[in-house]
């Protein structure tokens, strides 16, 4: 965001704060259960809970690719709002108390930026 001139929204400005004062959850500090992985993938914990994947058109590993060779900021943004989707979904079903809760996508308008050539 910061290399895109985006500035962070205030529960992403995390330097400097303590554990106790950081707003957000890590999936993966809620998969763990006190293990020592470094990593579990998104597409390996929605698969889990049954959660269609937000792979199907990229993955991380090509959003460098189409970034800079393909010029495709709409096709990263489509990825990056569904992984986003995709992670609220995981979130959920790691909270089965939530179950009533409802998710909705909202879109926010373009960024100037996004239209820049």
């Amino acid at each position: 965001m910061l290399v895109q001139g985006v500035s962070l929204p205030e529960p992403l400005q995390i330097a400097g704060k303590k554990p106790w004062e950081i707003r957000h959850l890590d999936t993966l500090e809620l998969w763990k259960f006190g293990d020592y992985k470094h990593y579990t993938r998104l597409e390996l914990l929605a698969a889990v809970f049954g959660i269609p994947t937000s792979k199907e058109d990229l993955d991380g590993s090509q959003v460098n690719t189409t970034f800079h060779l393909e010029k495709d900021i709409n096709r990263i943004k489509k990825y990056c709002r569904k992984d986003v989707e995709v992670t609220a979904r995981v979130y959920l079903a790691m909270h089965p108390q939530l179950d009533e809760m409802e998710l909705e996508m909202v879109h926010l308008e373009d960024s100037p930026k996004d239209h820049k050539d």
